[in-house]
Protein backbone atom coordinates (compact mmCIF):
# COMPACT_ATOMS: atom_id res chain seq x y z
CA UNK A 1 0.00 0.00 0.00
CA UNK A 2 1.68 3.40 -1.04
CA UNK A 3 1.13 6.23 1.53
CA UNK A 4 1.25 9.85 0.29
CA UNK A 5 4.10 12.15 1.74
CA UNK A 6 1.86 14.13 3.99
CA UNK A 7 0.71 10.54 5.96
CA UNK A 8 4.16 9.28 6.00
CA UNK A 9 5.19 12.88 7.87
CA UNK A 10 2.48 12.16 9.80
CA UNK A 11 2.67 8.78 10.52
CA UNK A 12 6.63 10.00 11.60
CA UNK A 13 5.56 12.60 13.72
CA UNK A 14 3.08 10.51 15.80
CA UNK A 15 5.51 7.66 16.53
CA UNK A 16 8.32 11.00 17.71
CA UNK A 17 5.37 12.19 20.09
CA UNK A 18 3.92 8.48 21.06
CA UNK A 19 4.92 7.57 24.71
CA UNK A 20 4.63 3.63 24.04
CA UNK A 21 7.52 2.18 22.36
CA UNK A 22 8.39 2.47 18.82
CA UNK A 23 7.43 -1.14 17.87
CA UNK A 24 4.11 -1.14 19.71
CA UNK A 25 3.22 2.60 18.44
CA UNK A 26 4.15 0.99 15.07
CA UNK A 27 1.64 -2.29 15.28
CA UNK A 28 -0.97 0.03 16.23
CA UNK A 29 -0.43 2.05 12.92
CA UNK A 30 0.05 -1.46 11.05
CA UNK A 31 3.45 0.12 9.40
CA UNK A 32 6.52 -2.24 9.79
CA UNK A 33 9.59 -1.09 11.52
CA UNK A 34 11.64 -1.39 8.69
CA UNK A 35 9.58 0.78 6.31
CA UNK A 36 9.61 3.34 9.05
CA UNK A 37 12.76 3.44 9.47
CA UNK A 38 13.42 4.09 5.93
CA UNK A 39 11.16 6.75 6.06
CA UNK A 40 12.80 8.15 9.01
CA UNK A 41 15.98 7.62 7.35
CA UNK A 42 15.01 10.19 3.92
CA UNK A 43 13.37 12.75 6.31
CA UNK A 44 16.18 13.27 8.35
CA UNK A 45 18.71 13.36 4.71
CA UNK A 46 16.54 15.27 2.84
CA UNK A 47 13.60 16.57 4.97
CA UNK A 48 9.91 16.46 3.50
CA UNK A 49 11.19 16.12 0.05
CA UNK A 50 12.93 12.62 0.44
CA UNK A 51 9.39 11.34 1.54
CA UNK A 52 7.95 12.16 -2.10
CA UNK A 53 7.37 9.05 -4.24
CA UNK A 54 10.35 8.26 -6.66
CA UNK A 55 9.01 6.15 -9.79
CA UNK A 56 11.40 4.47 -12.03
CA UNK A 57 8.08 4.57 -14.56
CA UNK A 58 8.71 6.85 -17.59
CA UNK A 59 6.99 10.24 -17.49
CA UNK A 60 4.75 10.12 -20.32
CA UNK A 61 2.64 6.60 -20.70
CA UNK A 62 1.64 6.30 -24.61
CA UNK A 63 -1.39 4.34 -23.02
CA UNK A 64 -3.02 6.78 -20.94
CA UNK A 65 -6.04 7.56 -21.22
CA UNK A 66 -7.42 10.95 -22.19
CA UNK A 67 -8.67 13.19 -19.73
CA UNK A 68 -11.78 13.24 -21.97
CA UNK A 69 -12.42 9.62 -21.78
CA UNK A 70 -11.65 9.75 -17.69
CA UNK A 71 -14.65 12.42 -17.54
CA UNK A 72 -17.04 10.39 -19.59
CA UNK A 73 -16.01 7.39 -17.65
CA UNK A 74 -16.82 9.46 -14.51
CA UNK A 75 -20.13 10.85 -15.76
CA UNK A 76 -21.61 7.64 -16.55
CA UNK A 77 -20.84 5.93 -13.06
CA UNK A 78 -22.33 8.76 -11.90
CA UNK A 79 -25.50 7.94 -13.74
CA UNK A 80 -25.49 4.27 -13.27
CA UNK A 81 -24.10 3.84 -9.67
CA UNK A 82 -25.54 0.29 -9.66
CA UNK A 83 -22.71 -0.84 -12.48
CA UNK A 84 -19.40 -2.77 -10.65
CA UNK A 85 -16.18 -1.35 -12.62
CA UNK A 86 -15.97 -4.52 -15.21
CA UNK A 87 -19.52 -3.72 -15.88
CA UNK A 88 -19.20 -0.08 -16.21
CA UNK A 89 -16.37 -1.05 -18.56
CA UNK A 90 -18.22 -3.24 -20.49
CA UNK A 91 -21.07 -0.90 -21.30
CA UNK A 92 -18.67 2.16 -21.97
CA UNK A 93 -16.97 0.11 -24.84
CA UNK A 94 -20.49 -0.46 -26.23
CA UNK A 95 -22.02 2.46 -26.11
CA UNK A 96 -19.50 4.98 -26.21
CA UNK A 97 -17.01 2.90 -29.02
CA UNK A 98 -14.02 3.36 -27.22
CA UNK A 99 -12.36 0.69 -24.92
CA UNK A 100 -11.07 0.97 -21.20
CA UNK A 101 -10.12 -1.62 -19.69
CA UNK A 102 -11.48 -2.79 -16.30
CA UNK A 103 -8.69 -2.10 -14.28
CA UNK A 104 -8.32 1.55 -15.75
CA UNK A 105 -12.31 1.85 -14.62
CA UNK A 106 -11.21 0.70 -11.18
CA UNK A 107 -8.34 3.20 -10.52
CA UNK A 108 -10.45 5.88 -11.89
CA UNK A 109 -13.56 5.05 -9.36
CA UNK A 110 -11.18 4.85 -6.73
CA UNK A 111 -9.46 7.78 -6.83
CA UNK A 112 -12.18 10.05 -7.44
CA UNK A 113 -14.20 7.90 -4.17
CA UNK A 114 -17.16 6.39 -6.72
CA UNK A 115 -15.93 2.68 -5.52
CA UNK A 116 -18.74 1.13 -3.52
CA UNK A 117 -18.79 -2.38 -1.81
CA UNK A 118 -20.75 -4.88 -2.95
CA UNK A 119 -24.17 -5.47 -1.01
CA UNK A 120 -23.78 -9.34 -0.99
CA UNK A 121 -20.97 -11.63 -0.93
CA UNK A 122 -21.12 -13.92 -4.30
CA UNK A 123 -22.13 -17.56 -3.90
CA UNK A 124 -19.62 -19.80 -6.59
CA UNK A 125 -20.71 -22.18 -8.17
CA UNK A 126 -18.10 -24.73 -7.54
CA UNK A 127 -19.59 -28.15 -8.73
CA UNK A 128 -21.19 -27.81 -12.10
CA UNK A 129 -23.27 -30.04 -14.18
CA UNK A 130 -21.60 -32.74 -15.22
CA UNK A 131 -22.62 -32.62 -19.03
CA UNK A 132 -21.29 -29.38 -19.90
CA UNK A 133 -23.81 -27.94 -22.71
CA UNK A 134 -22.61 -26.19 -25.90
CA UNK A 135 -25.57 -24.73 -27.34
CA UNK A 136 -29.02 -23.01 -26.41
CA UNK A 137 -32.32 -25.01 -25.29
CA UNK A 138 -30.14 -27.78 -24.67
CA UNK A 139 -30.96 -28.19 -20.92
CA UNK A 140 -33.20 -26.02 -18.73
CA UNK A 141 -32.62 -25.67 -15.11
CA UNK A 142 -35.66 -25.28 -13.05
CA UNK A 143 -36.70 -24.48 -9.26
CA UNK A 144 -38.81 -22.64 -7.11
CA UNK A 145 -38.17 -19.77 -4.34
CA UNK A 146 -40.04 -18.01 -2.17
CA UNK A 147 -41.03 -14.12 -1.93
CA UNK A 148 -43.47 -12.55 0.81
CA UNK A 149 -46.55 -9.87 0.04
CA UNK A 150 -47.12 -8.17 3.44
CA UNK A 151 -50.69 -8.94 4.27
CA UNK A 152 -51.19 -11.94 1.75
CA UNK A 153 -48.38 -14.20 2.51
CA UNK A 154 -45.48 -16.13 1.10
CA UNK A 155 -45.78 -16.43 -2.68
CA UNK A 156 -43.52 -19.07 -4.69
CA UNK A 157 -41.59 -17.86 -8.32
CA UNK A 158 -41.02 -20.97 -10.80
CA UNK A 159 -38.25 -20.02 -13.22
CA UNK A 160 -36.71 -22.07 -16.00
CA UNK A 161 -33.24 -20.70 -16.75
CA UNK A 162 -31.84 -22.20 -19.96
CA UNK A 163 -27.98 -23.46 -18.80
CA UNK A 164 -26.13 -22.70 -21.53
CA UNK A 165 -26.81 -18.56 -22.23
CA UNK A 166 -28.43 -18.11 -18.38
CA UNK A 167 -31.40 -16.87 -20.46
CA UNK A 168 -34.74 -16.65 -18.20
CA UNK A 169 -36.38 -18.57 -20.74
CA UNK A 170 -40.03 -18.45 -18.40
CA UNK A 171 -40.91 -17.59 -15.16
CA UNK A 172 -44.21 -17.51 -13.31
CA UNK A 173 -45.14 -16.03 -9.83
CA UNK A 174 -47.02 -19.01 -8.11
CA UNK A 175 -49.52 -19.42 -4.67
CA UNK A 176 -48.41 -22.61 -4.39
CA UNK A 177 -45.44 -25.43 -5.58
CA UNK A 178 -47.24 -28.11 -7.11
CA UNK A 179 -46.67 -30.18 -10.03
CA UNK A 180 -49.29 -27.88 -12.02
CA UNK A 181 -47.32 -25.30 -11.05
CA UNK A 182 -44.11 -26.19 -13.31
CA UNK A 183 -45.77 -28.07 -16.01
CA UNK A 184 -47.49 -24.35 -16.71
CA UNK A 185 -44.20 -22.21 -16.27
CA UNK A 186 -42.53 -25.16 -18.99
CA UNK A 187 -45.73 -24.61 -21.16
CA UNK A 188 -44.85 -20.83 -21.05
CA UNK A 189 -40.85 -21.94 -21.73
CA UNK A 190 -41.52 -23.82 -24.79
CA UNK A 191 -43.91 -21.08 -26.33
CA UNK A 192 -41.36 -18.81 -25.42
CA UNK A 193 -38.51 -20.56 -26.99
CA UNK A 194 -40.34 -21.25 -30.25
CA UNK A 195 -40.21 -25.03 -29.29
CA UNK A 196 -43.84 -25.47 -28.85
CA UNK A 197 -44.74 -27.20 -32.15
CA UNK A 198 -41.20 -28.67 -32.71
CA UNK A 199 -40.31 -32.15 -31.82
CA UNK A 200 -37.09 -31.68 -30.07
CA UNK A 201 -37.20 -30.93 -26.26
CA UNK A 202 -34.67 -29.77 -24.18
CA UNK A 203 -33.85 -31.95 -20.77
CA UNK A 204 -35.17 -30.38 -17.75
CA UNK A 205 -32.56 -30.57 -14.57
CA UNK A 206 -34.20 -30.04 -10.87
CA UNK A 207 -33.88 -30.88 -7.47
CA UNK A 208 -35.67 -33.35 -5.60
CA UNK A 209 -38.11 -31.13 -3.94
CA UNK A 210 -41.72 -32.82 -4.01
CA UNK A 211 -43.40 -31.12 -7.28
CA UNK A 212 -40.45 -32.36 -9.33
CA UNK A 213 -40.76 -35.92 -7.99
CA UNK A 214 -44.49 -36.27 -8.16
CA UNK A 215 -46.06 -38.78 -10.64
CA UNK A 216 -48.34 -36.56 -12.46
CA UNK A 217 -45.32 -34.51 -13.72
CA UNK A 218 -42.84 -37.55 -14.50
CA UNK A 219 -45.86 -38.45 -16.33
CA UNK A 220 -46.72 -35.16 -18.46
CA UNK A 221 -42.55 -34.98 -18.96
CA UNK A 222 -42.96 -38.22 -20.70
CA UNK A 223 -45.94 -36.77 -22.77
CA UNK A 224 -43.85 -34.42 -24.08
CA UNK A 225 -41.01 -35.90 -24.82
CA UNK A 226 -38.52 -34.43 -21.89
CA UNK A 227 -35.86 -35.82 -20.34
CA UNK A 228 -35.96 -34.75 -16.79
CA UNK A 229 -32.39 -34.82 -15.15
CA UNK A 230 -32.80 -34.41 -10.76
CA UNK A 231 -29.81 -33.49 -9.26
CA UNK A 232 -27.88 -35.45 -6.35
CA UNK A 233 -29.92 -35.26 -3.08
CA UNK A 234 -28.09 -32.50 -0.54
CA UNK A 235 -26.19 -31.43 -3.15
CA UNK A 236 -27.81 -28.07 -4.66
CA UNK A 237 -24.85 -26.67 -6.40
CA UNK A 238 -25.56 -29.18 -9.47
CA UNK A 239 -28.07 -25.95 -10.06
CA UNK A 240 -25.74 -23.71 -9.00
CA UNK A 241 -26.70 -21.43 -12.29
CA UNK A 242 -30.04 -21.12 -10.96
CA UNK A 243 -29.31 -20.68 -7.41
CA UNK A 244 -26.99 -17.59 -8.42
CA UNK A 245 -30.10 -16.26 -10.68
CA UNK A 246 -31.99 -16.32 -7.37
CA UNK A 247 -29.44 -14.30 -5.01
CA UNK A 248 -28.98 -11.78 -7.75
CA UNK A 249 -33.09 -11.62 -8.26
CA UNK A 250 -33.37 -11.04 -4.43
CA UNK A 251 -30.54 -9.33 -3.59
CA UNK A 252 -32.58 -6.22 -6.08
CA UNK A 253 -36.00 -7.80 -4.84
CA UNK A 254 -35.84 -7.72 -1.59
CA UNK A 255 -34.75 -4.12 -1.03
CA UNK A 256 -38.31 -3.13 -1.05
CA UNK A 257 -41.17 -4.40 0.36
CA UNK A 258 -44.76 -5.35 -1.43
CA UNK A 259 -47.88 -5.18 -0.33
CA UNK A 260 -50.07 -6.50 -3.30
CA UNK A 261 -49.23 -9.18 -5.64
CA UNK A 262 -49.15 -7.18 -9.07
CA UNK A 263 -46.54 -4.84 -7.60
CA UNK A 264 -44.34 -7.80 -6.89
CA UNK A 265 -44.98 -9.66 -9.58
CA UNK A 266 -44.44 -6.17 -12.07
CA UNK A 267 -41.09 -5.42 -10.12
CA UNK A 268 -39.66 -9.57 -10.94
CA UNK A 269 -40.77 -9.05 -15.06
CA UNK A 270 -38.79 -5.46 -14.79
CA UNK A 271 -35.50 -7.10 -13.15
CA UNK A 272 -36.05 -10.32 -15.78
CA UNK A 273 -35.88 -7.76 -18.45
CA UNK A 274 -32.89 -5.94 -17.52
CA UNK A 275 -31.26 -9.75 -16.17
CA UNK A 276 -31.95 -11.12 -19.47
CA UNK A 277 -31.05 -7.96 -22.06
CA UNK A 278 -29.14 -5.54 -20.06
CA UNK A 279 -26.85 -6.87 -17.24
CA UNK A 280 -23.01 -8.04 -18.58
CA UNK A 281 -21.98 -11.28 -17.04
CA UNK A 282 -18.24 -12.58 -16.99
CA UNK A 283 -18.93 -15.92 -17.11
CA UNK A 284 -20.48 -15.26 -20.35
CA UNK A 285 -17.76 -13.33 -21.68
CA UNK A 286 -19.42 -10.49 -20.92
CA UNK A 287 -22.11 -10.52 -22.26
CA UNK A 288 -25.97 -10.31 -21.45
CA UNK A 289 -27.87 -14.04 -21.26
CA UNK A 290 -30.40 -12.65 -24.41
CA UNK A 291 -26.91 -12.02 -26.64
CA UNK A 292 -25.46 -15.70 -25.91
CA UNK A 293 -29.51 -16.71 -26.46
CA UNK A 294 -29.65 -15.88 -29.10
CA UNK A 295 -26.35 -15.98 -31.29
CA UNK A 296 -25.49 -12.75 -31.67
CA UNK A 297 -22.48 -12.82 -29.23
CA UNK A 298 -19.88 -13.73 -31.26
CA UNK A 299 -20.47 -10.49 -33.69
CA UNK A 300 -20.63 -8.70 -30.70
CA UNK A 301 -17.13 -9.62 -29.32
CA UNK A 302 -15.19 -9.02 -32.84
CA UNK A 303 -16.89 -5.59 -32.49
CA UNK A 304 -15.48 -4.99 -29.35
CA UNK A 305 -12.28 -6.24 -30.46
CA UNK A 306 -11.85 -3.98 -33.32
CA UNK A 307 -12.97 -1.60 -30.86
CA UNK A 308 -10.03 -2.16 -28.75
CA UNK A 309 -7.43 -2.05 -31.46
CA UNK A 310 -8.41 1.07 -32.93
CA UNK A 311 -8.42 2.57 -29.30
CA UNK A 312 -4.87 1.39 -29.23
CA UNK A 313 -3.98 2.64 -32.46
CA UNK A 314 -5.09 5.80 -31.64
CA UNK A 315 -3.44 6.15 -28.52
CA UNK A 316 -0.29 5.06 -30.02
CA UNK A 317 -0.64 8.33 -32.04
CA UNK A 318 -1.62 10.40 -29.39
CA UNK A 319 1.50 9.69 -27.84
CA UNK A 320 4.01 10.16 -30.99
CA UNK A 321 2.42 13.64 -31.46
CA UNK A 322 2.80 14.87 -28.12
CA UNK A 323 6.52 13.24 -27.85
CA UNK A 324 7.64 15.35 -31.34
Amino acid sequence: MRHPASEKLEIIRLVEGSRLPIKRTLAKLGVSRSKFYRWYDLHRRFGAVGLEDRRSAPGRIWNRVPDVVRGQVIDLALERPELSPRELAVTFTDEKAQFISEASVYRLLRANGLLTSPAFIVMKAADEFKDKTTAPNQLWQTDFTYLKVIGWGWFYLSTILDDFSRYIVAWKLCTTMKPADVTETVEMALATSGLGGCRYRPRLLSDNGSSYVAGDLATWLDKQGIKHVRGAPNHPMTQGKIERWHQTMKNRILLENYFLPGDLEAKIGSFVDHYNHCRYHESLGNLTPADVYTGRGQAILERRAEIKRKTIEQRRLLHRQAAA
